[in-house]
């Protein structure tokens, strides 16, 4: 059976990998939330595990970052 996601060690590692990426982009948390048009808050609550992405999310947060959505998948995979 499974628990919850939102405090899983799989979620805490792919939000770690999104805010690694969101610094290295130089993205604030605000600038993000503009370039998604959410609130800031919303960025916020991903990064301290309060809330996670679904699947269309997390593709729309990779695309802001302007990253490849299958390394953060590779991350959880990798180490199954």
């Amino acid at each position: 059976m499974m628990g919850k996601t939102v405090s899983s060690e799989e979620n805490g590692k792919l939000t770690k990998w999104l805010k690694s990426k969101r610094h290295e982009k130089g993205h604030t948390m605000r600038s993000l939330a503009q370039v998604l048009g959410t609130p800031h808050s919303f960025i916020g609550k991903i990064e301290n595990q309060e809330r996670r992405l679904d699947v269309i999310e997390f593709l729309r947060y990779c695309e802001a970052l302007e990253v490849d959505p299958y390394e953060g998948l590779h991350l959880l995979k990798d180490e199954q």
